[in-house]
């Protein structure tokens, strides 16, 4: 373990762990409740909500200790599944949350970022997860209608009643990152990442030199590792006997230690898979190969 970040590393040199907000640490690879609700992030998925509970618990006794869930996942039904299976919280979990965003229907949802807007999603997502403080609270999207130091002000006086523990951010730039890091103390940002989606590289580059969390959203690139690239990762993933999901996660735990992939699934067989992933230990030349993915995938 690392004295000064409390950062814990295997024998391969991953760091197995990360202080979210210089004060929470979690494990790496954490646990997206996306995959527990229905298409289009509406209804839920299974008939029998003990199924979904049964998974949460299930990740949490394999180790995992970050949940990362949303208000309009269902909407409101994710958060409530996390309180069902999980409540009262053990020891050292973190779960966080995200608001801002409203859904209306399957892929169907607007931006409402106005302050009473993200005070009142705040407080009801205090009250499915049957807490009093959030761990981290995440800004789904910033409202290109609402100046953003009213957005993150409405989060900040939260944080300073006790509501929420830290903020980050959901879908920004680095100039937006930048700009918010004036207004208050940013613990994650949560952007679009993948081995061959690399368009947030200047944002993860920020996170590093700042020590802010980064939880890469479709790390598994749903589906699109497909072609001379679905190739190179079989190839990698014979290697180590793995499959080629476990390789893509794998990337994205050497590629950063402030990267914090949270795969989200319905399945016990595919939950098991995705965390065997942290001990899978990629060499240069597996890296070298890998990282070259994203360039050919643009040319």
């Amino acid at each position: 373990m690392d004295a000064e970040t409390g950062e814990t590393a295997d024998t391969s040199g991953v760091r197995r762990s990360f202080p979210i907000g210089g004060d929470l640490p979690v494990g790496r690879l954490g646990f997206g409740t996306g995959g527990l609700v229905g298409p289009g992030y509406w209804g839920s998925r299974h008939d029998d909500p003990e199924r979904a509970v049964a998974l949460l618990r299930r990740a949490v006794k394999r180790g995992v200790t970050l949940i990362d869930t949303a208000d309009n996942y269902g909407p409101d039904v994710a958060e409530e599944l996390v309180a069902r299976a999980l409540h009262p919280y053990p020891q050292g979990l973190v779960v966080a949350t995200k608001g801002g965003v409203v859904r209306t229907g399957p892929d169907v949802w607007h931006i409402a970022g106005r302050p009473e807007q993200l005070r009142a999603m705040c407080e009801a997502s205090l009250r499915r997860l049957r807490t009093e403080t959030i761990d981290l609270y995440q800004l789904h999207r910033l409202d290109p209608e609402v100046p953003m130091a009213d957005q993150l002000g409405a989060l900040q006086e939260l944080q300073q009643q006790g509501k929420i523990r830290h903020i980050g951010l959901d879908s920004v730039d680095e100039q937006e990152l930048a700009q918010a890091q004036k207004l208050v103390p940013i613990a994650s940002v949560q952007n679009r990442y993948n081995l061959l989606d690399r368009a947030s590289e200047g944002v993860l580059e920020r996170c590093e030199e700042q020590g802010t969390a980064f939880l890469p959203w479709f790390p598994l690139g749903h589906g699109a590792l497909t072609g001379d690239a679905g190739a190179t990762l079989a190839a990698v993933a014979a290697r180590h006997g793995a499959t080629t999901g476990q390789i893509a996660l794998a990337w994205l735990l050497h590629r950063s230690p402030v990267l914090l992939p949270t795969p989200g699934t319905g399945s016990p067989a595919h939950l098991d898979q995705n965390l065997a992933a942290s001990d899978v230990a990629l060499t240069e030349a597996d890296l070298t190969r890998l990282d070259a993915l994203a360039d050919r995938d643009a040319g």
